[in-house]
Order: C-alpha cells, then sequence, then structure tokens
C-alpha cells in the first residue's frame, strides 16, 4: 500500500524518518558513561537529551493528531525545564532512552505517513503562540530534531575529543 502522505504533504517527514538512524549510528562507539557525562550541572548529559526527545515525540504527535481530529484544539504549553526538573529525563541508561525515542518515532512515522492530503492547513490554538498549522508544527518537529543531534554531537565532541587535542583546541569553541 503506498502512502497517502507525500513529503511535500507533510513537511519534515524525510528528517524525521532518519533522526533515529543518525542518532544510532552517532552513538554506536560511545562508552555509557560518556552518555551520562554533563558539562555543568544545569546542562543536560547525551542520555537526558535522548530522554526528552523521548518525551516530546508524543507531545508532538498528540498535537498533530487532536489538530487533525478536532476543530482549533487548545494545545497547551510544554515546559521541557518543568519536565527536566522533574526527572522525567533521567533514571535510564542513554542506550534505554534512545530505544524507547526509535520505538515511538517509528510508531510516529507509521502514522504519519498514511494522513490524508491536505492536513498540512489544520490549525490548532497554541497556548503562547496562538493559531498554528500541522505544517508549521511539523516543520518545528523537524528543526527540533536538528537542534537536538547537534546538541548530542557537541556534547560528544567536547567530552571525547576536545580534551586530547592538544595545541589544536585554540582554533575551536565547543558549547556543551
Amino acid at each position: 500500500m503506498e502512502a497517502a502522505c507525500s513529503l511535500e504533504r507533510l513537511p519534515g517527514i524525510g528528517l524525521l524518518e532518519q533522526t533515529p538512524m543518525i542518532l544510532e549510528k552517532l552513538l554506536l562507539a560511545v562508552p555509557p558513561e560518556m552518555l551520562e557525562w554533563k558539562p555543568s550541572t544545569e546542562r543536560w548529559s547525551v542520555s537526558e537529551v535522548l530522554g526528552h526527545l523521548a518525551e516530546t515525540e508524543e507531545t508532538f504527535r498528540e498535537r498533530t493528531r487532536r489538530m487533525i481530529e478536532e476543530d482549533l484544539p487548545f494545545l497547551e504549553s510544554y515546559d521541557q525545564n518543568a519536565s527536566h526538573a522533574a526527572g522525567n529525563y533521567s533514571g535510564r541508561p542513554a542506550r534505554e532512552q534512545l530505544k524507547r525515542f526509535c520505538h515511538k518515532r517509528d510508531r510516529a512515522l507509521a502514522w504519519l505517513r498514511y494522513l490524508p492530503a491536505g492536513v498540512a492547513t489544520r490549525t490548532g490554538r497554541h497556548a503562547e503562540l496562538g493559531q498554528i498549522t500541522v505544517g508549521e508544527l511539523m516543520n518545528e518537529w523537524a528543526f527540533h530534531d536538528l537542534g537536538h543531534i547537534r546538541q548530542i554531537a557537541e556534547l560528544y565532541r567536547a567530552r571525547a575529543f576536545y580534551p586530547e587535542m592538544g595545541a589544536f583546541q585554540r582554533y575551536y569553541t565547543v558549547r556543551p
């Protein structure tokens, strides 16, 4: 059966499909203790970023579902700092967090691929942003993925390679 929703109808699906593979490849050989490293108490570890991705996967999917099934639903704000402070991103090893994220992403993609044409124009009312469309939310979902891929890569390079670069450090600035 061919997917009813092409990449042109819902932006970002191509990237959403690639994110789990990018993260799996990037983190394949990273030692577990490096995945738990935090550059400071207020910053996140790779494991916590993966926990955040797993949690927000449900938020993105639920918002999209509501915007498609309901007329102009009210969408609550998502407070990632409150979720982090509540411990929602910690308490599980990074590999388990990655597995959870990949499973949830597979479920979301299985659903997204078969949405009918025209859903990108469906709307919802975000608590802080006002009226948004499914298309805008899809773009934000992909943008969100890329931001966290970058964050994870920066944490990895800052911990694994930067300290051992010697004089080459003068050519770089790391901000994990």
